[in-house]
C-alpha cells in the first residue's frame, strides 16, 4: 500500500466519457483518487453522493476528485447520471492501478474470499506525492478526514 510521502505511480485511465486521465495531467494541483468497489451498490453510493454534495469545498481549494473502480465506462455513466454526480470516475478494469497502490486485495465477505478494490482514499499534492491516505475508508467520517487533511 503506498504510505504517506510516496510518489504516486505512473496511470493512464478512462474516464466516464473515454477521455484519458494520467497522473502528468494531474500535475500542479492537489487530487482526490478514491478507490471504491463497485457503483451502484449502498456504501459506494453514499460515498459517492457525500464527494458529489461536497465538490463546492473541493473545488475551491482547486482539488480535483477522481472515483476509481473495476466497473466499465457504461456503468460509470449509469452511476453518474442516477446519482447527478459532478466529478469522473475512472474506469480500472484490469484492476492495474488498484494493484500497484496496493489496494486490490484479498477480500472476506459472507464467509467467501475473492479479489476486489479495499475502498481507500489517497489525497495527492500539486508534485504527485501522495499527502495522506485513508486506509479502510469509514464513509461517515471520510469528509471529515478529507477536510482535516486539506487544512493542515
Amino acid at each position: 500500500m503506498l504510505k504517506k510521502g510516496d510518489t504516486f505511480p505512473d496511470f493512464q485511465l478512462e474516464n466516464q466519457n473515454g477521455e484519458q486521465i494520467t497522473n502528468a495531467s494531474l500535475k500542479g494541483q492537489k487530487a482526490i483518487l478514491y478507490f471504491y468497489p463497485r457503483d451502484n451498490t449502498p456504501t459506494c453510493t453514499t460515498e459517492a453522493c457525500d464527494f458529489r454534495d461536497n465538490i463546492a469545498y473541493f473545488n475551491d481549494l482547486d482539488v480535483q476528485v477522481y472515483g476509481v473502480s473495476g466497473d466499465s465506462k457504461r456503468k460509470h455513466q449509469n452511476f453518474i447520471e442516477k446519482h447527478q454526480l459532478n466529478f469522473d470516475l475512472l474506469v480500472d478494469e484490469d484492476f492495474r492501478l488498484s494493484e500497484a497502490v496496493g489496494v486490490y486485495q484479498l477480500k472476506k465477505s459472507f464467509g467467501k474470499e475473492s479479489m476486489g478494490i479495499v475502498r481507500t482514499t489517497f489525497v495527492i499534492d500539486e508534485d504527485g506525492k501522495v499527502m495522506d491516505v485513508i486506509e479502510k475508508v469509514k464513509v461517515k467520517e471520510q469528509m471529515a478526514q478529507l477536510k482535516a487533511i486539506l487544512e493542515g
